[in-house]
């Protein structure tokens, strides 16, 4: 209940909901039976089980997961439970003149009506919650997206990066090296995706991919010393989509600071896909330069907040130092 009840607001008002039915249904039996029987307090407490089991278990893993039909025959079975626990141990008795528990199809039928009604309002508020916190939910991740996509421009599209990237084509074009043209399509690509395709909520992920491997091979060319760069990115992908600039910290992150004091980058990237299912591995050496305290890490920490709002219950992200190596291990299912 602990994980469904999430505030201590949601939860005194359940307490005091309770509280309130507790008391107005034992002042009708005190003023029925002129007692109040240990009988009539375990009948009210099942009917708050009934409601609690419908509200915290077959709503959330059955209503709510679109498993509708298994939904309802659980509901079935919960009211014949309810039935053959009230109709056998919980019945207590009114005076005659009011006993309409007397005849068993009036006793049948006002204990599944009941609880009918009890279920169908545990139905309603945690319907009416979800909705809720699915527009909470959609309200900061527009915040984070607006956010992310501040963060990421300045990050891609700064002038450092640009003037690194637009060194290195120089050089290749002074050199007449036959890399320049691609290096200049590479350079275009990266921009043009990130101007156009990455505004979108989702992108294709062999386009995610394909930026990637870009952003990778712009890399090498600007890296002198990058024999120990590797990059393997395999399995069947065809109409997967996933959220843009997921990954791109975690690369970043890696080129910058994994090159040790003979100026060699040691960075391996690792992508695996099969189906539903993707599993993103970047390792480097955590080389000679130093981390700038204030600002390091905050990419790394808006895609953290950007998976647990963008991918709740659906990734598994793990970061070690381990060895004098960063290794981040990030498994995702995809939509």
């Amino acid at each position: 209940m602990g994980k469904i009840i999430k505030n201590k607001r949601q939860f005194s008002i359940h307490i005091f909901t309770w509280t309130i039915l507790y008391s107005i249904v034992l002042f009708f039996v005190y003023a029925e039976i002129k007692e109040i029987t240990l009988k009539a307090c375990l009948r009210i407490t099942f009917t708050a089980v009934i409601f609690y089991v419908n509200y915290t278990l077959l709503v959330p893993y059955l209503l709510l997961k679109k498993k509708k039909i298994l939904y309802l025959l659980s509901v079935v079975v919960l009211l014949i439970i309810a039935y053959l626990v009230i109709s056998n141990v919980f019945i207590f008795e009114f005076n005659d003149s009011r006993n309409l528990l007397d005849k068993p199809p009036s006793k049948f039928i006002i204990i599944i009506f009941f609880n009918s009604v009890i279920i169908i309002i545990g139905t309603i508020i945690r319907l009416y919650e979800q909705w809720i916190e699915n527009d909470r939910i959609k309200t900061e991740i527009e915040v984070q997206k607006n956010k992310t996509e501040l963060e990421s421009l300045k990050n891609q599209l700064n002038p450092h990066f640009l003037f690194n990237s637009l060194n290195s084509i120089y050089s290749l074009t002074v050199k007449k090296s036959n890399d320049a043209p691609d290096a200049v399509i590479m350079l275009s690509e990266l921009m043009r995706y990130m101007l156009y395709k990455a505004n979108n909520d989702k992108v294709l992920l062999k386009d995610e991919l394909q930026y990637i491997e870009n952003y990778i091979k712009l890399q090498r060319i600007r890296i002198a010393k990058n024999k120990y760069i590797k990059t393997n990115i395999r399995g069947v992908i065809s109409a997967q989509k996933i959220r843009p600039l997921l990954f791109i910290s975690y690369i970043e992150n890696a080129f910058k600071y994994g090159t040790d004091f003979k100026g060699n980058t040691e960075v391996e990237i690792d992508i695996s896909v099969k189906e539903d299912q993707l599993q993103f591995k970047c390792i480097n050496i955590i080389g000679s330069i130093a981390k700038d305290k204030e600002n390091s890490g905050i990419g790394m920490l808006n895609t953290k907040n950007r998976l647990e709002l963008l991918y709740p219950d659906k990734h598994w992200l793990t970061i070690v130092e381990k060895d004098n190596k960063f290794m981040v291990d990030l498994k995702l299912k995809l939509e």
